[in-house]
């Protein structure tokens, strides 16, 4: 309800205490598959453009570009893109609401991908690219902010990483497709790797269908003094939520909070409250942050390539290997999830990060000595990303909930965009220029950084960890707009 408080109506909710006991129903499933199935697209997107280098820039594609510039200078347009996306539609989000953005970026994610499958030459690929990059990165912002605030959260832990995890599942699809989209026998030359992001479009569009039900966040409602609409969505989450578990609901708990709906906040408002308020957790955010970007858009676009160059795998080929390495990261936060509610988030996340960091160096050691296969890399890597998959799905667990509301989704866009700037950039880049040597030193020297970062990352963790199992969102972080009573 709403009461007069100076020159602007206060609002004294409950709505986060309703929402954090809700049992887990069909209401929920509804919000993972409408939200979460995203990072399949995202998966599907990297995956399927890295398996497809070598073909691209074969004679006779339909577009005159190298494989370097693929796994390299369009890598880095597409990060590039996603960067400008997250903070762009980060600011929006906050602004103008969560559904509002997830859809607007879905929309830009289709657009472009369908038009990169018309590419005629490399500058219109390189901009179809950072559009797509673009679409995706608003993404991470609208969606990472809506999902934490409408989980319960006693289960926010495990449903978070395995939604972040799924981008191992597009992975998968995308490797999968490689191969049957890059078998001449099958396509052309210059068709298969067009048809391959007509893939992307459709799941696209299925997403957009089932996202149109998924309600606003009544969080973001109530701060911003549209108290009558959260109620509304949160009587239909009870009411619908009842009928499907079959049992009365319990009653929340902790005392209603009392806001006060205030103006949307800009760049520097939220940058001074974050960095000046919460130093210790904005380095937290960055260390882990750039620890699994580096890592990750380092291994997704660059695996073919080693395979292809010191393993002599067959382009076509390569992405049999690439499915494992994504079944392994989507087990990790799959099986692992569960203990980032239960033993806590400090232990769990610094022991993922130490923990590949650790298998990594291993890694590097046995390449060095020349003692791995392709099939034995692909294992060890498998046990390296099994861990480092639910280390990185928690960095975005972990900034989307430590900081406050009106904040949310500018932070998860800031430190998305700065992690994958120093690390999403640079580590594909560094990354290629060392392993396309041919040198095995040089390509143990990009395992050995990786792994740096990532054990570096992890020793952060456990000394300034925020210890965030199964506590509300607002007992976390205080809403700026919350009034003391």
């Amino acid at each position: 309800m709403t009461s007069p408080g100076g020159d602007q109506a206060l609002v004294r909710t409950n709505v986060p205490a309703r929402l954090d006991r809700l049992p887990w129903s069909r209401w929920h499933w509804r919000i993972v598959i409408g939200l979460g199935t995203v990072w399949i697209l995202d998966g599907l997107e990297v995956t399927i453009v890295g398996n497809m280098a070598s073909r691209l820039a074969e004679h006779g594609s339909g577009i005159a570009i190298s494989t370097s510039q693929v796994t390299t200078l369009a890598a880095a347009i597409y990060v590039a893109g996603a960067c400008s996306g997250a903070l762009f539609f980060g600011w929006l989000t906050d602004r103008l609401g969560r559904k509002r953005l997830f859809m607007l970026t879905l929309a830009v994610y289709l657009a472009a991908t369908a038009v990169t499958a018309l590419s005629w030459t490399a500058w219109f690929f390189f901009l179809c690219r950072f559009f797509t990059g673009f679409g995706i990165g608003g993404e991470y912002a609208a969606i990472n902010s809506a999902i934490d605030e409408l989980i319960p959260a006693r289960v926010r832990g495990r449903v978070d990483l395995v939604i972040n995890g799924s981008f191992w599942i597009g992975a998968a699809v995308g490797a999968f497709a490689s191969i049957a989209l890059l078998n001449t026998s099958l396509f052309a030359t210059d068709l298969g790797w067009r048809l391959a992001f007509g893939i992307g479009v459709v799941l696209g569009l299925v997403i957009l269908l089932v996202r149109r039900h998924v309600p606003e966040s009544p969080r973001w409602l109530f701060t911003h003094g549209r108290a009558d609409e959260a109620e509304e969505i949160v009587r239909e989450a009870e009411a619908t939520v009842a009928e499907q578990t079959g049992a009365p609901l319990p009653e929340p708990e902790g005392e209603p909070i009392t806001i006060r709906p205030r103006a949307s906040l800009g760049f520097v408002t939220i940058a001074r409250t974050v960095t000046s308020r919460y130093p210790r957790r904005t380095i937290l955010g960055l260390s882990l942050f750039i620890g699994q970007a580096f890592l990750y858009n380092s291994v997704t676009f660059g695996y073919a390539v080693i395979l292809t160059t010191f393993f002599n795998v067959p382009t076509g080929q390569t992405g049999y290997y690439f499915v494992v390495i994504a079944i392994g990261n989507f087990l990790g936060p799959l099986l692992l999830g569960g203990l980032f509610d239960s033993v806590g988030r400090k232990p769990m996340i610094a022991g993922s990060y130490l923990g590949s960091g650790i298998l990594l160096f291993g890694t590097a050691y046995l390449f060095q000595r020349g003692d791995l296969s392709a099939v034995t890399m692909t294992a060890c890597w498998t046990a390296v990303l099994f861990l480092a998959s639910a280390g990185a799905s928690a960095a975005y667990l972990t900034v989307s909930e430590i900081f406050p509301l009106e904040t949310r989704a500018l932070c998860i866009a800031f430190f998305y965009a700065v992690g994958t700037a120093l690390g999403g950039i640079t580590g594909p880049l560094l990354f290629n220029s060392l392993v396309s040597s041919g040198k095995p030193a040089d390509t143990t020297l990009a395992f050995c950084i990786g792994a740096g970062l990532m054990a570096a990352a992890g020793l952060v963790e456990a000394a300034i960890g925020v210890q965030a199992e199964r506590r509300s969102l607002e007992s976390l972080a205080a809403p700026l707009s919350l009034v003391e009573d």
